[in-house]
């Protein structure tokens, strides 16, 4: 365990890191120079990566911050950035300087940091993007946030009462009160009926078409059937129906995804939208899953076999579910119209067609299916 004398040392080098920064041209608050500290001591020093981006999330404000920090992490702690920066040649005279900054005053201990935003502009725009436009790094980051999210499940009216100080009279618990008081007059006691969760469903198409946001949609799945493990089911949609509900019942994700994947022997196939919702129909929805429940659908409704046999099952679950909302990625561009064969053929038969192309849009189909 590093020593008093070795973690003054460090906040010393920290602090002078930041008044190099100044040198440079960034305008570096007090603020911001108390989160960057306390961010690396919450870091692992030895990694260069995570004292270079809890610098950049700390101490930049804006992106024409950037250039001059990655110039002046170099001069300072020596070796490269991290990720690749272009460097103006007009940038060069503020930082010839640095190197020789080497003192600092050290931050009082006893002072209290802000709470770090790690990174909080660029997961802003992360939740804006489009999923199947993101690099390899943009993802994993886009497999946490996912992991962040507090599904509400909708609810519905249930047979039982409980007790409240408003409502109907309770004349069972009212009687009760009054033989306890010898036969006097008491006050009335009132009841409410409460609510239960309603059953949400999810169908996810995992076809070729839709393989770039197959995996985040099933990782939504994954949060949304934690969140109410006994009221949610989910299948995937290809050339045959599977049910993935089980699979996606693991607490962790890195799992429940991997049982979904070997569930699902048809990932990246064709598109048979009308035969597998009839073979959902068939075994599951009349049988109860669908009664009374919200249904997603997520494709982008290319249909390979008949679009009149979709249209049918469509009017059939939109007869048997409380409310059906298709989610279409593309339906989040500029300009797009339902023209496909299969959402022509549904459009119909649903509640809402929505996007499901970002984060973001995720985020609005659960307040949809919570009001639903």
């Amino acid at each position: 365990m590093p020593s008093a004398s070795d973690t003054s040392g460090v906040l010393v080098g920290l602090t002078g890191f930041t008044r190099a920064l100044a040198a440079a041209g960034l305008p570096v608050t007090p603020d911001a120079t108390a989160a960057f500290t306390t961010a690396v001591t919450q870091l692992d020093l030895a990694d260069p990566g995570h004292m270079y981006w809890a610098g950049r999330a700390t101490l930049c404000h804006n992106p024409d911050d950037l250039a001059r920090y990655d110039l002046a992490f170099e001069s300072w702690f020596g070796g490269t950035v991290p990720t690749h920066s272009t460097v103006g040649a007009e940038l060069q005279p503020k930082v010839s300087h640095i190197a020789a900054l080497t003192d600092g005053t050290a931050r009082d201990p006893d002072d209290t940091a802000p709470e770090l935003q790690v990174a909080a502009d660029e997961t802003e725009v992360l939740r804006h993007r489009d999923i199947a436009e993101l690099t390899p790094a943009e993802r994993a980051h886009l497999d946490e946030l996912i992991a962040t999210l507090r599904p509400r499940p909708p609810t519905r009216a249930a047979l039982r009462v409980r007790p409240s100080r408003r409502g109907p009279v309770d004349p069972r618990r009212t009687l009760r009160a009054m033989l306890a008081a010898g036969g006097e007059a008491v006050r009335p006691s009132h009841h409410r009926k409460t609510t239960r969760p309603r059953r949400v469903v999810l169908l996810i198409d995992v076809s070729g078409s839709m393989s770039p946001y197959a995996d985040a949609l099933l990782r939504f799945a994954h949060v949304v059937t934690r969140a109410n493990p006994s009221g949610t089911e989910v299948f995937s949609l290809g050339t045959r129906l599977t049910r993935l509900s089980r699979a996606l019942r693991a607490r962790d994700p890195e799992i429940a995804l991997a049982g979904a994947g070997r569930a699902v022997p048809d990932w990246a196939g064709g598109t048979r939208l009308g035969e597998t919702l009839r073979a959902f129909l068939d075994r599951w929805g009349r049988r109860g899953l669908a009664r009374g429940a919200v249904v997603v659908v997520f494709s982008d409704g290319w249909e390979r076999g008949d679009p009149t046999l979709l249209a049918e099952q469509m009017a059939q679950l939109r007869r048997l579910a409380h409310a059906v909302l298709w989610v279409n990625p593309h339906a989040g561009v500029a300009g797009y119209q339902p023209v496909q064969s299969g959402i022509s053929a549904a459009l119909p038969y649903i509640d809402r067609l929505l996007a499901g192309h970002s984060l973001a849009t995720l985020q609005a189909l659960l307040e949809e299916v919570h009001r639903a």
